[in-house]
């Protein structure tokens, strides 16, 4: 099998993958972008991103992507459809790290800029996937804008539900919050802030049968799992904040990680603990998980790959 050399390889398409290929390339590293399962990541299943600087009227998630890749292969990024299918890597400076694509083409890379993302835990119900787009979504600071003075739920019971629900809370009328279980799992200093808002209320020991509208979220009916009572609920916005899961399996066994899947890197760079392997995006950071901030540390790690080149020379 022959072996396509290269000096820079970016796993993943979303606006990390893609900042970091602008960069990459007006330095002249002439990178490799494989977009993976989801080209665009998780941004292609938003209908309007408001919050990302330069657009002041808003755009669709799918065109903001589309624009990225024409300017990243602007800037001669070569851009192709497959997925990483197998990675070994190298742990010597200046060692070529060996990638197989769709279990079948093999790529030797004297870098590579992890940008695979996280995916959002779904409840997995297909009146839930039916809605994606309409009222289902898994980012209330994303999202919640949209629902401003309307009725909306969160499903979950975590810090980072009840974080969501106090910011939901600020802009919506009311908020319902289904917990799972008979209590919350947030901290404590995080359920007082939700129990501080007359607009939150909780439904506990409770879970959604069914998001309820054909194009977009006009309700959901939930079952309370010790009576097996149930109950239509009356929003228009449907969150869903049970947890991400970083794409990072195919790496585990070689990089650092933390509990979660996240990749770890070093101090405020975006380097692994593997030389000239670098990463970026919702992939190494579970604080913020927006499009903005993956897309700053896209840029860090096409600099961060850039310096490391320089330094072997």
């Amino acid at each position: 099998m022959s072996i396509e050399k290269i000096k820079t390889l970016i796993i993943g398409s979303g606006p990390a993958g893609y900042t970091a290929a602008i960069y990459a390339s007006r330095a002249d590293l002439k990178p490799v972008l494989y977009t993976g399962m989801e080209p665009g990541g998780q941004l292609t299943t938003t209908t309007e991103v408001d919050n990302f600087p330069g657009y002041p009227e808003g755009v669709e998630g799918p065109t903001m992507m589309v624009e990225l890749q024409k300017q990243a292969e602007r800037f001669g990024t070569d851009v192709r459809i497959g997925m990483v299918s197998e990675v070994k890597l190298n742990n010597k400076i200046g060692g070529k790290h060996i990638v197989k694509i769709d279990n079948d083409k093999a790529i030797e890379a004297e870098t590579i800029i992890i940008s695979t993302g996280a995916s959002a835990k779904y409840l997995g119900l297909p009146s839930e996937e039916r809605l994606k787009g309409g009222g289902v979504s898994a980012c209330a600071v994303c999202d919640g804008f949209f629902y401003k003075g309307q009725d909306v739920a969160i499903v979950g019971g975590g810090d980072t539900a009840a974080e969501e629900a106090t910011y939901l809370s600020n802009i919506c009328s009311r908020v319902t919050m289904i917990v799972r279980k008979g209590e919350m799992r947030a901290s404590k200093a995080m359920q007082h802030r939700v129990h501080a808002r007359d607009n939150i209320v909780l439904k506990y020991f409770s879970e959604i049968e069914e998001v309820l509208g054909e194009t977009v979220v006009e309700g959901v009916r939930i079952i309370n799992n010790k009576t097996l009572e149930k109950e239509v609920i009356k929003v228009s916005g449907l969150f869903i904040a049970i947890g991400h899961k970083p794409n990072t399996e195919i790496f585990k066994g070689q990089l650092d990680m933390d509990d979660a899947g996240y990749i770890i890197t070093k101090g405020k760079t975006t380097h692994t603990n593997y030389p000239g392997v670098f990463a970026s995006g919702d992939v190494q950071d579970k604080e913020y998980r927006q499009a903005v901030t993956a897309a700053g540390t896209g840029c860090m790690a096409a600099l961060d790959a850039e310096r490391y080149l320089a330094s072997l020379t």
